[in-house]
C-alpha cells in the first residue's frame, strides 16, 4: 500500500508511506469527543471526503476512472489512489474508533454526495440510504459505521463560495490548478500544485463543518439541510420548553386542527406553482436590444407576503357554491382552492399571459406563449382564489364551470411564526456589513431565505433509497393515506402545507397587479420578485409600497408586534422597509429571448454603483461569468445573443452527466503517455459541452405574428 499517504495536521504536513505501520500514529491525534443523540454516539469532529476523476472514451464507449481520493478527519488527511485503499481505510477507522451503525457513528461530509456515491455505491455495504430523488442521496450510512452526508444540501454553496464564507478557519478553494481536460489515472504523478488543489478541497469542507460544530454546539445539532435551521429555530421559538406546558399545548392544539385529507392534499399539489417568470411577447426575440430599461424588485418578497397576507387557518371544507353570488362571496371571504373548466378562454392582455399550460388538463386547440396559455377552446385547471383575481383581469371566456371546491377560514399566520420571520429579517438588515458579525449576518440571511422553503416542503414524498442487495435505486409506492395520517399526527409540526401554496399565489398576483399590468405595454420581463420595463416611470413603486406597508402594519397591529421590526435600520442608519419595491438597476441595453434568457448592459449611472457599464447574462444552463466573458469578446455582444447562438465548450461551463451502473474495465493512457488499467463498478461520465440557444419554432412563430400586429 505504498501509494497511500497520510498527512498529519493542516499546517505542517507530514507524509507517511506505510499506512499499515503509521496508522496508529495518525489515529492517536484525532479528538475522541463524542455526543449522544437518542441511542447513538456521534464523534463530534469534522470529517470530509472528496475524489478526483477523469472521463474518457474507450473503444467508442463512455468510461471513467477515479485517480485520487482525500479523506480529512479532524484536520488529519489521508490520500489514496485506489478504491481498495479507501475500503482499507474504512475498515481501519471502524476498528480503531469502535464504529458501529447502531451505536457509534462517524459523520463524513461530501460536497456533492450524489457524485461520489455513484462511484462507490457498489463497493460498500449500506445500512440505510436516504434520498430525495434517484442519484440524490442526502445521507448514506454504511456497515462500517460511517454516515456520509451532503454538505451542498446543508450550505447551498459551491466549495469556492464556502471558502469565502469561512470566518474563523480561513481556507480558500484553489481555482485553475487542476486541468480537468487532462486524462489521469491512479499511476499518474501529480505535481505539488495539483496535490495542493486536491488537499485544499477537503480542507475547505472540514473547516466549514468545524465552524458549524462550534456555532451550532455539536455535530448532532447540525441539520441535514439549510431549511433544517429554520425548523429548529422556529420550533424552539414556537414551542419553547416543554416545561411551559400551556404555550406548548396551545400551539400543538392549534396546528393539530389544521389537518389534511388525501383528496384535499392532491388538490393543493395541483394548485401549487412557483413564482411568475416570463418575457413580454412584444419584445422577446427581437434582433436589436431595447434601450433605457429600468428594473425594480421586491425586498424579501416571500417573507413579506408571509407577514402581510392572510392564509388558510382551518381544516379544509369541501363546499358547493350554489350561485354566482355565492361563489363571489366565498372567493372574497375564504382562502379557496378549486378545479375550474374554461370554455373558449381568450386573452384581454396581449403582452403576457398568466396561466401555465403545464398546470392544465383536457386542453383543446390551445395557443401557447412559451409555456403560458394565450387561448383555448377548453381547459381544466386547479387554482386558488388569488389566482382567479388575476385570471379575471387578463382573460375572458364564454363559459366557466366550478368543480371540486375547498374553502378555508382565512387569517394571518400565527404570531409565533411571524415573529421568527421578523427576527431573521431584522437581524439580516442590521448586521449586514457590520464588522465582527459576519457569521451572524449569514446565518440570519439563510434563515430568512429558507422560511418559504419550509412551507412548501412536500410532506408526502415517495421513499427513495439505494438497495445493496440489488445494487440499484428503489422507489417505494407511496401510501398517501398513511403519509397524510403521519403528517397530521406529527407532534412537533408547526406548518400547514396550504400556507406555501398561497405564498407563491400572492407573489404572482403582486407582480402582475403592481408590476406587469402597471407597466402596461412598456413591460419587458419579470422574474418572481422583479419586473423590468422601458423608461423610468417616476413614482412607479409608490402605490405598491404604500399598499404593502399598510397591510404589513395592519398585521403588526393584529399581532401586537412593534412596527419598528418591519422597518429596521441598516448599518448606515437607513430605514429598510420589508417588502417594498426597490430600484434594482437601469440598463442602457436589454435583450431577452424568453424566460430565463436575457442579457443586460448597465448604464453609466450613479444609481448602478459598481455595476455601471458592465454586461451580465442570465441564461438557464449557461455559466453566467463565462458566458458574459465570451459575449464581451465580440465588438457587438448583443448581436451575438440570438436564437441559435453557440457558446463553445471552454466558455459554456456546461457538462453532460451520464450515470453508468455497469462494471467497466480496461486500459487507459494518461496525458503523459503512461498506461494503466482501470476498474470501476459504477461511475459518472462527465463531458464538457457547448451551449446552443434554441427557441421553439412555435414560440418564434407566435412572437413574429404578435410583433407584426403590435408594430401596425
Amino acid at each position: 500500500m505504498s501509494c497511500l499517504k497520510i498527512l498529519m495536521g493542516s499546517e505542517e504536513v507530514t507524509y507517511y508511506d506505510d499506512v499499515e505501520n503509521d496508522f496508529d500514529n495518525f489515529i492517536d491525534g484525532i479528538c475522541r469527543d463524542v455526543r449522544r443523540k437518542r441511542k447513538i454516539e456521534y464523534y463530534n469532529i469534522p470529517c470530509s471526503f472528496d475524489i478526483e476523476t477523469s472521463s474518457f472514451y474507450d473503444h467508442g464507449e463512455k468510461a471513467a476512472c477515479m485517480y485520487i481520493w482525500m479523506f480529512d478527519i479532524d484536520d488529519h488527511i489521508i490520500i489514496g489512489r485506489t478504491w481498495d485503499e479507501f475500503i482499507l481505510l474504512l475498515s481501519k477507522l471502524q476498528f480503531k474508533l469502535s464504529l458501529h451503525p447502531e451505536f457509534r457513528i462517524l459523520v463524513c461530509y461530501i460536497q456533492n454526495l450524489g457524485y461520489e456515491f455513484q462511484w462507490f455505491c457498489k463497493r460498500i455495504p449500506w445500512v440505510k440510504v436516504f434520498a430525495t430523488a434517484e442519484h440524490a442521496p442526502l445521507t448514506a450510512l454504511c456497515e462500517q459505521g460511517i454516515e456520509f452526508r451532503c454538505s451542498y444540501r446543508l450550505s447551498g454553496y459551491s466549495l469556492a463560495k464556502m471558502g469565502e464564507q469561512l470566518n474563523k478557519y480561513k481556507v480558500q478553494k484553489m481555482v485553475g490548478d487542476l486541468d480537468y481536460s487532462k486524462i489521469r489515472h491512479s499511476k499518474t504523478p501529480l505535481t505539488d500544485k495539483e496535490m495542493g488543489y486536491c488537499i485544499n478541497d477537503v480542507r475547505v469542507l472540514t473547516s466549514y463543518i468545524r465552524e458549524k460544530i462550534e456555532n451550532d454546539g455539536a455535530i448532532t445539532k447540525i441539520p441535514l439541510t439549510k431549511t433544517g435551521y429554520v425548523r429548529i429555530y422556529c420550533k424552539e421559538h414556537i414551542y419553547g420548553s416543554r416545561s411551559h406546558r400551556r404555550n406548548y399545548s396551545i400551539y400543538q392544539k392549534f396546528i393539530g386542527n389544521l389537518s389534511l385529507d388525501p383528496e384535499e392534499f392532491k388538490m393543493n399539489l395541483r394548485a401549487f406553482q412557483g413564482g411568475f417568470t416570463h418575457a413580454s411577447c412584444f419584445y422577446s426575440g427581437r434582433e436589436k436590444p431595447l434601450h433605457g430599461v429600468t428594473s425594480f424588485d421586491f425586498c424579501s418578497k416571500y417573507p413579506s407576503a408571509m407577514v402581510a397576507y392572510k392564509y388558510p387557518m382551518s381544516k379544509g371544507e369541501f363546499y358547493n357554491p350554489v350561485s354566482p353570488e355565492d361563489l363571489k362571496y366565498q372567493l372574497s371571504h375564504y382562502c379557496c382552492i378549486f378545479d375550474v373548466r374554461f370554455i373558449n378562454i381568450k386573452p384581454v392582455v396581449i403582452y403576457d399571459n398568466y396561466i401555465s399550460i403545464s398546470k392544465c388538463t383536457n386542453v383543446h386547440n390551445p395557443v401557447i406563449n412559451n409555456g403560458r396559455l394565450v387561448s383555448a377552446d377548453e381547459i381544466i385547471t386547479t387554482i386558488t382564489n388569488v389566482d382567479f383575481d388575476i385570471i379575471k383581469k387578463v382573460y375572458t371566456w364564454d363559459h366557466i364551470e366550478i368543480g371540486r371546491f375547498i374553502r378555508y377560514e382565512m387569517n394571518y399566520l400565527p404570531k409565533e411564526f411571524v415573529e421568527c420571520i421578523l427576527d431573521f429579517y431584522e437581524n439580516k438588515t442590521t448586521l449586514k456589513d457590520v464588522e465582527g458579525f459576519e457569521i451572524e449576518y449569514l446565518q440570519f440571511k439563510e434563515l430568512l431565505n429558507s422560511c418559504y422553503g419550509c412551507c412548501v416542503t412536500n410532506p408526502c414524498k415517495p421513499l427513495i433509497t439505494y438497495s445493496s442487495d440489488i445494487e440499484d435505486w428503489t422507489r417505494e409506492e407511496l401510501d398517501l393515506n398513511a403519509s397524510i395520517k403521519k403528517y397530521n399526527e406529527k407532534k412537533d409540526r408547526f406548518l400547514f402545507y396550504p400556507w406555501g401554496v398561497f405564498v407563491t399565489a400572492y407573489c404572482r398576483r403582486d407582480i402582475w397587479l403592481h408590476g406587469i399590468l402597471k407597466a402596461g405595454t412598456d413591460y419587458v420581463y419579470s422574474d418572481t420578485d422583479s419586473v423590468k420595463f422601458i423608461g423610468q416611470h417616476p413614482g412607479f413603486e409608490k402605490e405598491y409600497n404604500k399598499t404593502i406597508l399598510k397591510k404589513i402594519l395592519a398585521a403588526c397591529r393584529y399581532h401586537d408586534i412593534d412596527i419598528s421590526r418591519v422597518v429596521p435600520k441598516t448599518r448606515e442608519g437607513k430605514l429598510k422597509p420589508l417588502g417594498v419595491f426597490e430600484f434594482d438597476g437601469y440598463y442602457s441595453k436589454f435583450k431577452t429571448l424568453g424566460a430565463k434568457r436575457y442579457m443586460v448592459q448597465y448604464a453609466d449611472d450613479t444609481r448602478n454603483g459598481k455595476k455601471s457599464g458592465k454586461i451580465h447574462i442570465t441564461v438557464a444552463g449557461l455559466n453566467k461569468k463565462l458566458g458574459s466573458e465570451y459575449l464581451k469578446s465580440f465588438a457587438d455582444p448583443f448581436s451575438e445573443f440570438h436564437d441559435d447562438m453557440k457558446v463553445p465548450v471552454d466558455s459554456s461551463g456546461r457538462q453532460i452527466a451520464t450515470y453508468k451502473n455497469e462494471h467497466v474495465h480496461g486500459v487507459v493512457t494518461d496525458y503523459m503517455g503512461v498506461t494503466s488499467e482501470y476498474d470501476e463498478m459504477s461511475f459518472l461520465h462527465l463531458e464538457q459541452s457547448e451551449y446552443t440557444m434554441s427557441m421553439a419554432s412555435d414560440y418564434l412563430d407566435y412572437l413574429m405574428g404578435i410583433q407584426e400586429v403590435y408594430e401596425i
